[in-house]
């Protein structure tokens, strides 16, 4: 359900045609909540026909010419009256953990190999969103709109440092392993 909130949100920050949107989740919102092109378009067409957004008008109407969309008061209502509704967190399903326990009873092998792949890829997401912070969130970006914006990037930055150190102290313990147990086969 949390898609057409996510489009409300981008689109309420500024309006956009679906091209534009999809860039968008590509290069932020798709950094915690993420869509394919043609989920969002589809949502796009969900939201107009519930009156939630409008195509904005163009001047010359033309076959295939992008629609840059808006939101209207009832899908600004929709969006507030959803922000403000409390939700328990979900819980946590990793494949790769559920990988680990595995291996505990089958063998470890190719597991420490993925370990590595999995610190590469959030170390360099932990630069990319530090990269960010040091561009958009420095002295002087004091609104109330910079200062929540920046909390949803640090719990990014958070979270990507969380995987960082356990993936550390994960390839740490597996170098400290005394081999593979024979009782395993």
């Amino acid at each position: 359900m949390s898609l057409p909130h996510a489009i409300l949100t981008a689109l309420l920050e500024k309006p956009s045609s679906g091209l534009e949107l999809t860039r968008r989740f590509d290069r932020s919102i798709g950094y915690f909540w993420s869509a394919t092109h043609q989920q969002i378009y589809r949502e796009l067409g969900r939201l107009e026909h519930d009156g939630l957004i409008r195509a904005l008008p163009t001047e010359q109407p033309a076959r295939g010419q992008k629609k840059s969309y808006e939101v209207l008061p009832a899908g600004r209502a929709e969006l507030a009256r959803w922000a403000a509704t409390s939700q328990d967190p979900k819980p946590m399903r990793d494949v790769l953990l559920l990988r680990l326990r595995a291996a505990a009873v089958v063998g470890t092998e190719g597991i420490e190999g993925d370990l590595r792949h999995h610190l590469t890829l959030h170390q360099r997401q932990l630069a990319e969103y530090q990269e960010i912070e040091k561009r958009d969130f420095g002295p002087g970006r004091n609104s109330e709109r910079d200062r929540i914006q920046h909390l949803v990037l640090r719990a990014g930055i958070d979270l990507e440092t969380f995987w960082t150190q356990w993936l550390t102290h994960a390839l740490e313990e597996f170098e400290s392993l005394p081999g593979p147990d024979p009782d395993v086969a």
